[in-house]
Order: C-alpha cells, then structure tokens, then sequence
C-alpha cells in the first residue's frame, strides 16, 4: 500500500522584495564566505549540518545537492549526523563539525575544549572562516525557516 504525504505550506514573504538592503547585505556577506579559504566540502559540510541540526528543509536540499556535485559521498552525508560515531571523517572535519554545533546551539556557548581543538587543528584563520560559514548558514536557516521557504523539487 503506497501512502502519499503531502502537507501544504504556504510560503510567507519574500525577503528579497520585503527587505532588499538586508536581502543584498546577506548576499554580500555570503560573497564572501565564498571567497574564504575553506574547501568546498568543508563549506558543503558545514551548511548541510548546521541545517540539520535547524531543520531546514530548504537549506538540506540544497547542500546535500551541491556537495554531491562536487564529490561528497553518499555514505557521508547519511550519517553526518552521526559524525561522531563513524571514521568517515578526518581530524579537521571533526573539529569543523563541534564547533558548527556548538555554534549553532549557542545557548549552550562554544566550549574552551571545542575552540581550542580547532585552533590547533585548523588554526586561527581558518577556524575563523569556520565561525563565518557557520553564521551565514545560520542566518539563511532562520529566513528559510521563518518564510517557510520550501524546498526546490
């Protein structure tokens, strides 16, 4: 028996048009997380959980989509959640991934011990552009999320 879900959710403003400056200054800041030094995959990685960790719909589909275009496997991106509970993932994508949670569940700060293994791992710079990618990602989350923007088929 083949059951179909569909639940109707209407889309509420579109930022770009309610509120360009903030819109164009949100593009803007992601010009430049473009720009940083931190590899494809570990932007990839960074976005798709930060989003699943926000339930963004629209933001998973996306990067789960463009890390599969530029490598990323499968395997991976099912148990990215589970990060910690798999070898899959390299020293440097451990740390990048504790401090994406920690700064996207930050009520609960960002540890000593989780930003000092990043600095010792990927140094200030590149755990900075860490911080960065984390943030925008979690911007366009909440306007994602707060808009009901819905997933693109």
């Amino acid at each position: 028996m083949e059951t179909k879900y569909k639940i109707e959710m209407q889309t509420r403003l579109n930022m770009g048009k309610t509120e360009p400056n903030a819109y164009k200054a949100m593009l803007t800041f992601n010009k430049y997380v473009d720009s940083t030094e931190i590899t494809p995959i570990h932007k990839e990685l960074i976005k798709i959980r930060a989003s699943q960790i926000n339930g963004c719909a629209y933001c998973l589909n996306m990067h789960t989509r463009d890390a599969r275009k530029i490598g990323e496997t499968e395997q991976r991106i099912y148990l990215l959640n589970a990060w910690r509970e798999t070898s899959l993932f390299s020293e440097e994508e451990r740390a990048i991934l504790a401090l994406t949670e920690e700064v996207t569940l930050i009520s609960g700060h960002v540890s000593d011990a989780t930003y000092s293994k990043a600095v010792l791992v990927l140094g200030e710079l590149y755990t900075s552009q860490v911080i960065m990618v984390a943030i925008i990602i979690n911007s366009w989350n909440r306007i994602a999320i707060s808009t009901n923007l819905p997933p693109e088929a």
